[in-house]
């Protein structure tokens, strides 16, 4: 029904734009080939945000990532929401859309977060329908991030890896990988991060995200890593995408930073960095 997401997204490095690099960006790009931009950021109808994007469409690929959907959620999809992110793109044509397992609406309120879900069959169901309409509504198979999390469910019925291949299989969607937040997840639960990398369908990964965490304590003095996408992506998970890439081969890469912003050529060295990586395994 759909074609492949990655087609017009090269396998190589990209960044997560922000307004505030746009004049720095366009001048020197360096390693940075694509860009992503968060869809909820430019849902209105005009003014500087969407006129830069549409500037920047005409230079580089662009993926739309979604933070909004609550695919996750009980209720049904905001149809509202939907319509807008098909209006964007249906004139942006991005190379690629994507959203998170996760939930983020109840009983009509938003939650500023992207909340951790039980492994069940009721709930494989229910976020299969949800995708199988946002990719009916957008005309196009999008891709579904595994997730951040700092508990597991009693309750669930299988692994994050097992839910996560189901849910492609019912529905067509592929996956984006985010290495942090596997990072994040292994330490915060106690489990390999590198057995559930080498777990994970990598034929099914149109994208790969590389993000920065930091290290807090919880009440018993446990590690706890927060995914905050506010800092360099630490050394541990440059280890971990490099094995991702070794068995995989190259994948289309974003550093996500999204808070405590740095100078352009600090995220573009973090680009540059993924750059190599790619390069090598090419």
């Amino acid at each position: 029904m759909f074609d492949r997401v990655d087609r017009d997204l090269p396998a190589r490095a990209g960044v997560g734009y922000k307004p505030q690099h746009f004049s720095a960006l366009l001048e020197n790009p360096g390693a940075v080939d694509w860009l992503e931009i968060h869809a909820e950021n430019y849902l209105g109808d005009g003014g500087r945000p969407l006129a830069q994007l549409r500037h920047l469409a005409g230079r580089f690929p662009i993926s739309v990532h979604g933070v909004g959907l609550s695919i996750g959620g009980e209720a049904p999809l905001d149809a509202d929401h939907l319509a807008r992110l098909k209006a964007l793109c249906d004139w942006l044509q991005p190379a690629s859309f994507s959203e998170h397992l996760a939930w983020s609406t109840h009983e009509g309120a938003f939650l500023n977060d992207l909340l951790p879900l039980p492994y069940t069959a009721a709930t494989l169901a229910r976020v299969a329908d949800h995708i199988d309409q946002v990719q009916e509504a957008l005309g196009r198979r999008m891709l579904l991030e595994n997730p951040s999390t700092y508990l597991a469910f009693a309750e669930s019925e299988m692994a994050e890896v097992e839910f996560l291949q189901e849910i492609a299989r019912r529905t067509g969607c592929f996956l984006l990988l985010d290495v942090n937040n596997v990072q994040v997840s292994a330490v915060n639960q106690g489990r390999s991060a590198e057995a559930y990398l080498d777990a994970f369908p990598l034929d099914l990964v149109g994208e790969i995200h590389l993000g920065g965490h930091h290290a807090d304590r919880d009440d018993q003095g446990a590690v706890l890593l927060i995914d905050s996408h506010a800092a360099p992506v630490e050394d541990r998970v440059w280890a971990l995408y490099r094995r991702v890439i070794a068995r995989g081969g190259p994948k289309p890469t974003l550093i996500e930073w999204d808070d405590d912003l740095p100078d352009w050529p600090v995220l573009e060295a973090e680009a540059a960095r993924a750059a190599r990586v790619l390069a090598g395994a090419a």
